[in-house]
């Protein structure tokens, strides 16, 4: 009887389940963003956020692991540059990020768990919360890396790795102002195991603007505005870019500049540790 007594109290006492490692990693994440973005700034203050910052990587790689990808460098660091709740670059991908001289090359390596608890963080801003669904939305390339907005233009055709479940590829144009033009930064994601690959590569491919997809573009943007709505403007502006880019993916494989992209694309998953 004594036995059995001991037994339940050992069960009550033992926690239901062990935190994982990426929920360690989200717990210290997230005080250290409770942290700062309360705090008031101080030179003090940016020195703690360079240490924690650090901490975070330490934490990252182990993780994730080793990572060599071709053309890049061999140390990561988090790909979380900002604690600070609000600023600009707060809310990237949780990973280890990599960059080449100037960023014209960029990856992110994480987990499909850590990319699932992402996707759910940013569910409100209308990211897809199916991860292959997300991948093909031009929301997730928006907000993975970088503090410019992207604009995806077709999905380019690429083999997937026997050893990979999910391989995609993005044509599109990325910047801070008007994202109507010819794309150029071919972005690659690739999940093998529990690793989640992204590289993406700004100028990666020479386009070129489509007659038919320009007649498409003028024919939205000389259809009246709705003067009530005092965006009005943003939304006829809206519209016609999604038509516009609707029309490039379907004319796309027609074009010249096409095998090339693909190509590229292909050579750029190519990059990636997935054999």
């Amino acid at each position: 009887m004594k036995s059995l007594a001991l037994l339940c109290l050992l069960v009550l006492a033992s926690p239901v389940h062990a935190a994982t490692p990426e929920q360690r990693y989200l717990d210290l994440r997230d005080r250290y963003i409770a942290k700062f973005s309360k705090a008031k700034e101080s030179d003090e203050l940016y020195k703690q956020h360079e240490a924690a910052l650090k901490e975070l990587t330490g934490v990252l790689r182990g993780l994730v692991g080793p990572v060599t990808i071709k053309g890049l460098p061999a140390d990561g660091k988090s790909n979380v540059d900002t604690l600070y709740q609000g600023e600009s670059g707060f809310g990237h991908l949780d990973g280890l990020g990599f960059a080449s001289d100037g960023d014209k090359m960029q990856a992110v390596v994480t987990t499909t768990t850590l990319l699932t608890h992402w996707l759910r963080e940013h569910r409100e801003d209308g990211m897809p919360q199916e991860s292959g669904a997300a991948l093909k939305s031009d929301r997730f390339y928006y907000q993975a890396i970088q503090d410019s907005a992207f604009a995806k233009y077709a999905e380019l055709p690429i083999t997937k790795p026997a050893s990979a479940s999910a391989a995609v590829a993005v044509l599109g144009l990325r910047g801070n102002g008007d994202l109507k033009g010819a794309p150029r930064e071919i972005d690659v994601v690739a999940i093998k195991g529990d690793k989640v690959y992204f590289l993406a590569v700004s100028d990666a491919v020479k386009t070129a603007e489509i007659p038919a997809c320009e007649r498409v573009w003028k024919q939205m943007m000389a259809k009246p505005v709705n003067k009530k709505d005092p965006g009005g403007d943003m939304a006829r502006e809206d519209q016609a870019m999604d038509a516009y880019t609707k029309c490039f993916a379907k004319e796309a494989p027609g074009q010249s500049w096409y095998a090339a992209a693909v190509k590229k694309a292909q050579s750029q998953l190519d990059l990636l540790p997935l054999q």
